[in-house]
């Protein structure tokens, strides 16, 4: 089967990528080497894969679509260093993607917005050894995925995800770029997680109960949206904001993701 003529399926959120140079762009900020492994989350018709095999030593691509299965494997039959793999990425076997001995694991795609957060966060959440994260995903999420603190877009993503890694956006890809052509516009960003994180297993269940009950009522001060974690009172929460230089009456998205996580050890 071509890819000719092929139907996107709305239910997976399918919108190809058909601009040469974004999808080169894309593979480039993706920063594969000769020795890399990358795996492709949601490769579609293969065109990210193709320019991704030309920079990596092996590209495993994830597509959950049986019907793109035939043209993926067509258009990859003679590049033995592409495999594909039909799967959901949500449950991918990720120690099936290893790295050679002096590369590293990447990990790109274009994400269906649908499932951009729990695609994100359980790769990281499963502790996947990748040097780097570069997805194409909604605008509107990139710009959460990178906002800093005191602006409307920084929420428990953009804590989240900083808290796991340094996030940038590499660029804006208009919806023209697509076929079909999406609603909104879509941005691409890199993630590169920390070697080690700040906090160990435990410490960071408390720290991820801290971030969502803050910004759950993100128009209250701290000492009020807190009020109520693990049993405090308000001025038990009070005394422990300024104990760790917080004024109670700030807000949850004043607070950088080191202040979480030193809160977040406290309380």
């Amino acid at each position: 089967m071509g890819s000719k003529g092929f139907k996107a399926k709305k239910s997976l959120g399918q919108n190809f990528l058909r601009d040469e140079q974004v999808i080169e762009s894309i593979a480039d900020a993706a920063g594969c080497g000769p020795a890399d492994t990358v795996v492709e989350i949601g490769p579609g018709l293969g065109v990210l894969t193709d320019a991704l095999s030309e920079r990596a030593g092996k590209v495993i691509a994830v597509e959950l679509d049986d019907r793109l299965i035939p043209v993926l494997s067509a258009r990859f039959a003679l590049k033995d260093s592409v495999e594909i793999v039909h799967g959901d990425i949500l449950k991918y076997d990720w120690k099936e993607a290893r790295a050679e001995e002096g590369g590293v694991l990447r990990i790109a795609g274009n994400l269906p917005y649908y499932i951009t957060t729990p695609i994100l966060l359980g790769i990281l959440e499963k502790d996947v050894p990748a040097k780097s994260i570069c997805v194409m995903v909604q605008k509107e999420v990139a710009d959460r995925i990178v906002a800093s603190p005191g602006g409307k877009d920084y929420g428990v993503l953009s804590v989240s995800l900083q808290y796991y890694g340094k996030v940038r956006k590499v660029l804006d890809v208009p919806a023209e770029c697509f076929s079909p052509r999406p609603k909104v516009d879509s941005a691409v960003v890199v993630l590169e997680p920390f070697e080690k994180r700040a906090l160990g297993k435990e410490e960071e269940k408390a720290f991820f109960r801290l971030v969502k009950q803050a910004f759950s009522q993100r128009r209250k001060t701290l000492s009020n949206s807190l009020s109520g974690i693990n049993g405090l009172q308000k001025e038990d929460v009070e005394k422990v904001l300024t104990e760790n230089g917080i004024d109670p009456k700030r807000r949850a998205e004043t607070l950088s993701v080191e202040e979480y996580i030193n809160l977040s050890k406290e309380i």
